[in-house]
C-alpha cells in the first residue's frame, strides 16, 4: 500500500483551530472515527499516550504523529491529518510548536509500522513537510500523496 491507498479527503481538515494539543488530537481522532477507522476508546488512548509518557509523538519539528495501539480499538488501517491555524505546544522542547498532527491506527504491529515507514518516507522531504503544515487545500494534500 501507498500513502494515499491510508487517506481519504474525508480525513484531512485544514487551518482547525484547537485551544491546545489534547483538543487537536481530539480533532484529528474523531475524523478517524467518522471514517470508520477506529472506536471513540483510541482517540482516549491516543490522549493518554501522550499524558503518559510526554510528547514522545512530536517526531519532528511541528509534526506530531498521534497513535495508540491497534488493540485501544482500531478497526481499519487509517490516517487523518489536521494543520492547525496556530500551533500549539504539546510540552517537546526540541520540536514545539505543533503545526501538523498527523493521527493514524494500524490493525497490527506490522500495519502500524508498514504506515509509519511510508509516513516517514513521506516526511523526510521537507518540502511535503511545508506542504502539509501550510495547505490551504484538501486537494493541495491528496495531490502530494499520490505522487508518492
Amino acid at each position: 500500500p501507498r500513502l494515499s491507498d491510508y487517506i481519504h479527503p474525508n480525513q484531512i481538515k485544514l487551518q482547525v483551530v484547537a485551544a491546545n494539543w489534547e483538543e487537536a488530537v481530539h480533532i484529528g481522532g474523531r475524523l478517524l472515527v467518522q471514517g470508520g477507522f477506529c472506536e471513540e476508546r483510541y482517540v482516549d488512548a491516543m490522549v493518554n499516550a501522550v499524558r503518559e509518557m510526554g510528547p514522545y509523538m512530536v517526531l519532528a519539528p511541528g509534526i506530531a504523529l498521534a497513535h495508540g495501539r491497534p488493540e485501544d480499538g482500531v478497526l481499519q488501517v487509517g490516517m487523518s491529518i489536521i494543520n492547525l491555524a496556530n500551533p500549539v505546544e504539546f510540552g517537546s522542547e526540541a520540536n514545539d510548536p505543533v503545526y501538523l498532527v498527523i493521527s493514524f491506527g494500524g490493525v497490527d504491529k506490522e500495519s502500524h509500522i508498514k504506515m509509519l515507514q511510508e509516513l516517514a518516507g513521506f516526511l523526510m522531504d521537507e518540502s511535503n513537510q511545508e506542504l502539509l503544515k501550510t495547505a490551504t487545500s484538501v486537494d493541495q494534500v491528496m495531490q502530494a500523496f499520490s505522487e508518492n
